[in-house]
């Protein structure tokens, strides 16, 4: 009986490697090197005031304003205003914007939300670059919050630095209003993070995060996920690059209409988990220094 049962351990053990190589070999096979940093004609520019073409500033350009905030949208017809008109409130009465407040860049196909993001990131002009979701979950005074956390990470290596906004203390009351499925998936998502990419920040999902431009810099321009789980990779390049990481807690309310279907998502965010892990650590993905966007 004893034998069966080492027998039974063995193969389970055989099998489970085989598993492993052979979805390492998937990750591998599949893995493009780097995603294109390229952008279409028509990004190139926006719309100023006066209804004429203004061409985009970019990244590598030295900053000409203390912040750039970047809102990715996509069909966010009903929940955009609102957002927009807190945070243009909120800011308005910090300073006194020019006409030039508000940049549209219209994307020609649909590269995800961490597609949208990286491109808005790389017309930015700011010093520092806040990314926020269209929904207004989080209240956007909470940018103080986070540069507060972003001043006490100094000095910045290199002058790069991060703080990311963060719901882990709300978990106990989300979990109290989630059925239990969604829970098991929710604590199922956070292993897996923990696991296999992000060490140290208990919820790397927030969409409300401020960068020094010099970090926003080196991670973007080295992301390959351009979907849901963008955020973990991005998070996976600050740590290998040894950028100081703030998770400072923030304010946030659930809103109507996310996009976000509970289980295919976390299941491709799963995937994108493990595949993330794998392709790093076969060398199908490499991180290298910032490269310009043709």
């Amino acid at each position: 009986m004893l034998s069966l049962v080492l027998q039974l351990a063995v193969l389970g053990v055989a099998l489970a490697a085989a598993a492993l190589i052979l979805i390492s070999f998937v990750a591998f096979i599949t893995a493009t090197k780097m995603p294109h940093l390229r952008q279409y004609e028509e990004e190139k520019f926006f719309l100023n005031a006066r209804g004429q073409k203004e061409t985009l500033p970019s990244i590598w350009d030295s900053p000409t304003k203390q912040l750039s905030v970047v809102v990715p949208s996509y069909n966010e017809e009903k929940r955009l205003p609102v957002m927009m008109d807190e945070a243009l409130g909120y800011l308005e009465e910090r300073q006194k914007y020019g006409s030039d407040k508000v940049r549209v860049i219209t994307l020609v196909k649909n590269r995800g939300k961490g597609g949208a993001i990286r491109m808005g990131i790389f017309s930015s002009r700011g010093e520092k670059i806040l990314m926020a979701d269209a929904d207004g979950a989080t209240k956007f005074p909470d940018v103080e919050k986070l540069e507060k956390g972003l001043n006490d990470l100094q000095p910045w290596p290199d002058q790069m630095a991060i703080a990311c906004g963060s719901r882990a203390h709300l978990e106990k009351e989300s979990i109290a209003q989630r059925s239990y499925f969604r829970t098991l998936l929710m604590y199922g998502f956070h292993f897996l993070v923990w696991f296999l990419c992000v060490k140290g920040i208990r919820d790397t999902q927030c969409g409300f995060k401020l960068l020094t431009r010099e970090a926003a810099s080196r991670t973007f321009s080295s992301l390959h996920i351009e979907r849901w789980a963008f955020d973990v990779e991005l998070l996976y390049i600050a740590q290998f690059f040894k950028i100081p990481i703030a998770e400072i807690a923030v304010n946030w309310t659930e809103i109507e209409g996310s996009k976000l279907v509970p289980f295919w998502s976390w299941l491709q965010m799963g995937k994108d988990l493990l595949f993330i892990r794998l392709r790093y650590l076969t060398g199908a993905w490499r991180l290298e220094q910032t490269r310009k966007m043709n």
